[in-house]
């Protein structure tokens, strides 16, 4: 198992020099309405807002490229044969692996690429799409042993190149609208130099419009009513912060088996067994950081770090610095895992080993579909965005928050996308035709970070740390005892943990 070994840090500690000017450079972000001028310490040169349409090669002349758009072939793989799915799952890890060299080049060559555009052909998207073409061959032959082979998979290699342009949308909108509240976006380059980053996840991420100040935001929650019959307990697990700093970049669902499979790093509670080589086995008999423990569940995200020029003990590694993801790690002040019913019934058991993977770690590319994350401010909850990290005013924490997938088609523990096996509730609270409820996992995580800009997500390189690509995972290892209780509490209404 690979792990980063660290001591855990939490961010109000004496601050460095340069973290003193960055947020003093952040107060001077805030406008009257909350918007952001285009300064930001942060961000590397020329990082303006991104979520443009892709553009071809002959298109790009004269324009500034943020990054390498590739279709996702895994979402376009729901129906894969248990017996290829190792094969396909390996391919579709290597083919993530091909992004991120590729984006490599390209942030190395931006500059000349923005004066040859048929630079980019030559050195970065054709080699891709040759690489990307090999492995969809060989996804479809794995597939074409066991199954039939599937249409049209060989459009999927060709990528293109993304620009950024200035624009204007609202928090929450889809990633296209990629500036702040109100119309008050940035342009993003802030007038630096290239290379003077100052700590901003290596260059390539976060900018000014991909912040707004909470204080903006008009309240947003909508509730569903609960009706006659509702399942309206909760039951909590606590599983501590991740004191302990176990890392890895990893992610055994979708790349079982595959080292740095995720190319950024998670923290994880409650199971430590968990890396990319686990099996149901060794999680079945892993240790577990929850107070309860017939509850060896495992529970993942990608962390936080604070921009603060800090480097990790990751900053040479895979996931870490290798992949584009710097700065210093955040140990989350609160964590907090409690599973909720439904609000027009009755919840059933999830199985054991169930595995729920709730948002889209490329949603900066593939759009807002399975976007599902939540970010906001503590005594501001009822003001949650998708694609906007929040300012949060002085004595106001962040809060991430993912609220997972509560309905079971009763039959699978997993899907060939790792998604289709589970699903969100209709508005009206009924799950869809051939899908149970089941507990609903809902969790929440606050940081005790520094007002302002000057914290993000590790993400995929190309991704941008873009606050929409966050995401959580999780794989069921209650015991059956446990599992059973929290049905009940749940049904019963009762307040349980």
């Amino acid at each position: 198992m690979r792990r980063t070994a660290r001591t855990p840090r939490t961010s109000r500690k004496k601050r460095s020099s340069l973290a003193n000017r960055a947020i003093a450079a952040s107060a001077a972000l805030i406008l009257g309405g909350g918007g952001l001028v285009a300064v930001n310490v942060y961000a590397s040169a020329g990082e303006g807002p991104s979520g443009s349409p892709p553009i071809t090669r002959a298109q790009n002349t004269g324009r500034q490229m943020s990054t390498i758009d590739c279709p996702d072939a895994g979402d376009e793989l729901p129906d894969v044969p248990e017996q290829a799915r190792p094969e396909v799952d390996r391919e579709l890890a290597a083919m993530d692996t091909q992004i991120t060299d590729a984006y490599r080049q390209f942030a190395d060559r931006k500059e000349q690429i923005s004066r040859d555009p048929g630079l980019a052909e030559n050195a970065v998207l054709g080699p891709l799409r040759n690489k990307r073409t090999a492995s969809l061959d060989r996804i479809g032959i794995a597939i074409g042993r066991v199954g039939e082979l599937p249409a049209g998979i060989e459009g999927l290699a060709g990528c293109s190149l993304r620009a950024h342009e200035s624009a204007s949308g609202n928090p929450g909108g889809n990633p296209g609208e990629d500036t702040g509240d109100g119309g008050n976006g940035g342009s993003g380059d802030g007038g630096q130099d290239p290379g003077q980053g100052q700590g901003g996840q290596g260059g390539n991420g976060p900018e000014p419009s991909d912040f707004v100040d909470i204080q903006s935001v008009q309240p947003n929650v909508q509730r569903p009513r609960q009706r006659r019959g509702a399942s309206r307990g909760t039951f909590t697990t606590e599983c501590g912060r991740n004191e302990n700093g176990k890392f890895n970049p990893d992610n055994v669902i979708v790349a079982p088996g595959v080292s740095n499979g995720a190319h950024h790093m998670h923290d994880y509670i409650g199971n430590q067994a968990n890396d990319a080589f686990a099996s149901d086995d060794d999680l079945a008999n892993g240790a577990t950081t929850c107070r309860n423990q017939g509850d060896r569940s495992t529970y993942y995200w990608p962390v936080l770090r604070l921009q603060n020029g800090q480097d990790e003990a990751d900053v040479n590694a895979d996931g870490g610095g290798k992949d584009q993801n710097v700065g210093e790690i955040q140990t989350p002040s609160q964590v907090t895992l409690k599973f909720v019913g439904s609000p027009v019934g009755r919840v059933t058991a999830m199985p054991r080993f169930l595995r729920i993977i709730t948002g889209d770690a490329k949603a900066f590319t593939n759009g807002d579909a399975n976007a599902n994350a939540s970010w906001s401010c503590t005594g501001f909850e009822n003001r949650q965005l998708k694609d906007k990290y929040p300012i949060c005013p002085e004595g106001s924490q962040v809060v991430r928050t993912f609220a997972f997938q509560n309905c079971w088609d009763g039959r699978n523990t997993d899907s060939a996308n790792h998604r289709t096996h589970v699903a969100f509730a209709q508005p009206n609270g009924r799950c869809p035709n051939g899908f149970r409820a089941v507990p609903q996992l809902v969790q929440r995580i606050v940081y005790d970070v520094p007002p302002g800009p000057g914290f993000a997500v590790d993400s995929f390189p190309e991704q941008l740390h873009k606050p929409i690509t966050d995401h959580g995972d999780f794989i069921n290892v209650f015991d059956q005892r446990l599992m059973k209780k929290m049905v009940r509490c749940i049904n019963d209404g009762r307040r349980c943990r």
